[in-house]
C-alpha cells in the first residue's frame, strides 16, 4: 500500500521548464510491459442493441494501488470526433510508466466494424453527396435514403459552414439517433462493471474535451468512480452554456436528429487561436501556409470517425432531450409515466444529481493547456469554479495550469514530443497515489 500524504495539494501552475522537466522524467523511466486488446460487448438499450467497444491495457504483474488501498482503474474517453486512438498515448503512459490498468472506451458508434484496424476509408462527404455515418451495431448500415444533407451556416464565425445529416423519421437512422445517449450511459457503466470490479478498484476517469459531459455524469453512476481527471475537459453541459455565454458565443442547438460530419474546418477553427497564442498577431503573415498545416493534418485525421451528435448532451439543450425521450417512448409504447421517466433521464444527462439517496460529485483535477482554445484559464475563474461549487454537497476541486500546451494535449511541440501528457499523467499520478481523491 502506498504511503498516503494527507497534505498534498496539487501545484496551481508548472511552468514551461517544469513541464519540459517533468515530461522528460516521465518519458525516461522504464516502460512496463503492458498488454493492449479490444472489447467489444453488447448491450440492449431502449429496445436496440448496441455494439460498445473498449481498448484495454493491462500492466504484466500487480497493478499499483492508490491512496486507498484499492487498485487503480483509469476510465478513458477521447473527445471531439475521435476515438480510442485519439488518446492512446495518454492511456499508455498511466499503464506502462505508473502501472495503472486503463480501459479507453469508444463513443457509440464511433468504431468501424468493418474494419479490423478500426479506421474509415475515403473523406467524411462523399462525391456523390453521401455522407460517412455511425455504426451502433455491427453488419447494419445507415442508406443515404434515411437522412437529408443540411449546410448550416448560422455560426459561420466560429464553425464556419457546418454539413449536418438529418435523421428522417421512421428510419432506423432516427430510432438510433433518439436512443444513442441511453446507450452511451449503459455502455460506460457495462465496461467499468466488466473491467473495475466494486470493492477491488477505485476508478479515475477523463474525458477529454467533449468526453468531458459523459464522464462528469457517470461520476455519480458508478459507485467506485473516485475522481475525475479533468485535464482539458468539459463539465456538465448546463456549466458548458454558461461558460458560452460569458464568452459571447451562440452555443449549438441542434435537434436530437442531426449528425455533424466535420471537415477540415474543424481544425482551423483550433490552428488559428493556437498559432496566435504561439506566435502572436504574425502567425496570419503566413496565413498560406497555416491553411497548408491544416489540410494536411486533416489528410491525416479523416481515418478518424469525424461526426458528431453529442451537442444535446454537452451543451445541455433540453428541448432536443425530450424530443429525444419522447421519440423513444413512442417507438416502445410507453405509457404516460413511463414517458415522463424517460423525459427525466434524459434531462438529467445535462446536469449532476440531486436529492436523497445519489452519489455526491467526486473530487475534480482540473487542468489546462497555456494555448487552450476551448479552456482559457479566466473562463474557470468566472463562471466553472463558482457554478461547481454552488452544488450541494459541493465536491472537491482544483486547478492546475500548464504552462505549454494546446487542447489536443498529446499535440508535439517543442521539447515536448507529447504535449503536456507525460506531465500531466504525472500531476495526476501524484493525487491518486497521495490522496487527493479521498473524501
Amino acid at each position: 500500500m502506498n504511503v498516503r500524504t494527507r497534505t498534498w495539494e496539487p501545484p496551481e501552475s508548472i511552468d514551461r521548464d517544469a513541464v519540459i522537466a517533468s515530461s522528460r522524467a516521465v518519458l525516461a523511466m522504464q516502460s512496463i510491459p503492458i498488454t493492449e486488446r479490444e472489447d467489444v460487448f453488447r448491450i440492449a438499450t431502449l429496445g436496440l442493441d448496441w455494439d460498445i467497444g473498449v481498448q484495454v491495457y493491462e500492466p504484466t504483474g500487480e497493478i499499483a494501488r492508490g491512496a486507498d488501498g484499492k487498485k487503480v482503474g483509469c476510465f478513458l474517453m477521447h473527445g471531439g470526433s475521435g476515438d480510442y486512438k485519439s488518446i492512446e498515448k495518454f492511456a499508455r503512459l498511466f499503464a506502462e510508466k505508473f502501472r495503472f490498468k486503463v480501459v479507453s472506451m469508444t463513443f457509440p458508434g464511433r468504431l468501424n466494424l468493418e474494419d479490423p484496424a478500426r479506421d474509415w476509408p475515403g473523406d467524411t462527404i462523399g462525391s456523390d453527396g453521401s455522407v460517412r455515418t455511425p455504426i451502433w451495431l455491427s453488419g447494419e448500415h445507415i442508406g443515404r435514403e434515411e437522412y437529408d444533407v443540411v449546410r448550416d451556416q448560422s455560426n459561420r464565425v466560429k464553425y464556419g459552414t457546418r454539413t449536418l445529416a438529418r435523421a428522417k423519421p421512421g428510419t432506423r437512422f432516427y430510432d438510433r439517433m433518439a436512443a444513442w445517449p441511453a446507450a452511451f450511459e449503459d455502455g460506460m457503466k457495462e465496461a467499468c462493471r466488466r473491467h473495475f470490479p466494486s470493492g477491488e478498484f477505485s476508478i479515475y476517469a477523463h474525458g477529454h474535451s467533449t468526453g468531458g459531459p459523459f464522464i462528469a455524469l457517470l461520476s455519480q453512476r458508478v459507485d467506485n468512480l473516485a475522481g475525475v481527471l479533468a485535464l482539458e475537459m468539459s463539465i456538465f453541459g448546463y456549466i458548458m452554456v454558461a461558460k458560452e455565454k460569458w464568452a459571447g458565443g451562440l452555443g449549438v442547438h441542434d435537434p436530437f436528429t442531426d449528425l455533424y460530419i466535420r471537415t477540415w474546418r474543424d481544425l482551423a477553427r483550433y490552428r488559428g487561436p493556437e498559432a496566435l497564442g504561439q506566435e502572436g498577431a504574425q502567425a496570419l503573415n503566413r496565413l498560406p501556409w497555416l491553411m497548408e498545416e491544416v489540410h494536411d493534418a486533416w489528410d491525416a485525421g479523416k481515418s478518424r470517425p469525424q461526426f458528431k451528435a453529442e451537442y444535446i448532451v454537452t451543451e445541455a439543450v433540453a428541448p432536443s432531450l425530450e424530443e429525444a425521450a419522447r421519440a423513444c417512448a413512442v417507438r416502445l409504447k410507453l405509457d404516460r409515466a413511463g414517458t415522463q421517466s424517460l423525459i427525466d433521464r434524459y434531462l438529467g444527462y445535462g446536469r449532476e444529481l440531486s436529492g436523497p439517496n445519489v452519489k455526491p460529485l467526486p473530487p475534480f483535477l482540473f487542468a489546462i493547456a497555456k494555448d487552450s482554445r476551448d479552456n482559457p484559464a479566466p473562463a474557470y475563474e468566472a463562471v466553472i469554479l463558482p457554478m461547481l461549487r454552488e452544488i450541494q454537497p459541493a465536491p472537491k476541486l482544483a486547478l492546475t495550469r500548464f504552462g505549454a500546451g494546446v487542447h489536443v494535449y498529446v499535440k508535439p511541440e517543442n521539447d515536448l514530443p507529447i504535449g503536456i501528457a507525460p506531465s500531466a499523467a504525472q500531476l495526476y499520478h501524484d493525487a491518486i497515489v497521495n490522496g487527493f481523491f479521498d473524501v
